[in-house]
């Protein structure tokens, strides 16, 4: 894992892979992670995406080599690292808080790690001032950073990651201190300079929009376990259990009675406002079944459907987000796009929602397995 001394940052080098395999770390008797295992790709960006106490900070202090491995073990290419000191793993860490040096200025923050890692004095401005200027802050680095904005801040843990050229780079929710405008163009820069480097990224954040932004896959977590991995096209499409389903963007959960059909794919059955409807389903089941609806797969019928009440309107530009509140109390979204309608509904408006079977996912209520094609 030495550090490579040779040209700073050599555009699209691929990097490593990290391998985890049957990873466990305890707490007592609480395992925040639970024989997790799975593996990033050389140069790929990959997001540990969960809600707080899921064990994805926790999993990637261990691959940074802050927090110890108690069962199993992490992989550099096929370098066991598990017993590797942290500053000895070639990483690169952005951390939550920045944890930059408030009394030295942006240029030593970002040759700090140069220093640490003993590279020769002779070569350490010119990796600086190229790091600088990769990060757009070269104009700054005479400045300390209690003079400089968030994203600014932001700019200088990234440079000071990656100056050291790193095999892997690790980032614990970099931009959740910073403005929801900053914040989606942060993440626009960190996913091009990830592009631009090549380097094998693993980032941890609890937003799920930004994990489908930037990711090249996803691991959801819950609980210290692995729910499902994959694109952010197959996250949010093919949820594998009705958790990934509900935590990734808005669902709808209806259920739904069916019965079994010589043609699984012409299943019928009666949803919870009595509204039948014919499902696409992979195998021959009879019985309750949960149907996961987006809120862009919903459509209003004129006069047919599940009948509901419009509760809230809320204008967001290219679409207009209403809440219904169905016969039973439910309530559910649906999401008319501006470019197909002039109206905006009104509170109390009458109205009949249906959506479109081939688009949703359909889980077995008991189970919770995927019983959708």
């Amino acid at each position: 894992m030495a550090f490579h001394g040779g040209a700073f940052l050599k555009e699209g080098i691929m990097h490593q892979n990290v391998t985890i395999t049957d990873v466990v770390k305890r707490y007592g008797d609480f395992a925040a992670v639970d024989h997790i295992s799975l593996t990033v790709k050389p140069g790929e960006f990959f997001t540990l995406l969960g809600p707080s106490g899921c064990g994805k900070t926790t999993l990637l202090r261990m691959i940074a080599g802050f927090n110890k491995i108690d069962e199993g073990k992490i992989s550099f290419d096929d370098t066991v690292i598990n017993d590797i000191p942290a500053f000895k793993r070639g990483i690169g860490m952005v951390f939550q808080n920045y944890a930059i040096f408030p009394h030295l200025t942006v240029y030593d923050n970002v040759a700090y790690g140069l220093k640490a890692h003993k590279i020769p004095k002779e070569e350490i401005p010119d990796k600086v001032e190229r790091a600088l200027d990769l990060m757009q802050i070269k104009d700054l680095k005479d400045r300390k950073p209690a003079e400089m904005s968030g994203g600014q801040q932001q700019r200088i843990a990234l440079a000071r990651a990656i100056v050291i050229e790193p095999d892997v780079l690790l980032m614990d929710e970099p931009l959740s201190n910073l403005d929801a405008k900053l914040r989606i163009t942060m993440r626009w820069e960190i996913k091009k300079l990830q592009r631009r480097l090549g380097i094998t990224t693993i980032y941890v954040t609890h937003d799920q929009q930004e994990a489908l932004a930037i990711s090249d896959r996803i691991a959801v977590m819950k609980g210290g376990h692995l729910m499902q991995i994959g694109t952010p096209k197959d996250i949010y499409m093919k949820p594998e259990n009705p958790f990934v389903a509900g935590f990734i963007g808005i669902s709808n959960f209806l259920s739904c009675m069916v019965e079994k059909s010589p043609d699984p794919k012409q299943t019928k059955g009666i949803l919870e406002e009595k509204f039948p409807v014919t499902l696409p389903l992979k195998k021959p089941f009879e019985g309750k079944v949960l149907v996961s609806v987006r809120p862009e797969q919903c459509y209003f019928h004129g006069h047919e459907g599940l009948n509901g009440t419009i509760s809230l309107a809320t204008f967001l530009g290219d679409f207009i987000s209403y809440e219904v509140t169905l016969g039973d109390g439910k309530v559910i979204q649906v999401n008319e796009y501006t470019k197909e309608t002039h109206e905006l509904r009104k509170v109390d408006d009458k109205v009949y929602v249906q959506f479109i079977p081939e688009a949703v996912t359909i889980y077995d209520a008991a189970s919770g397995e995927v019983l959708s094609c």
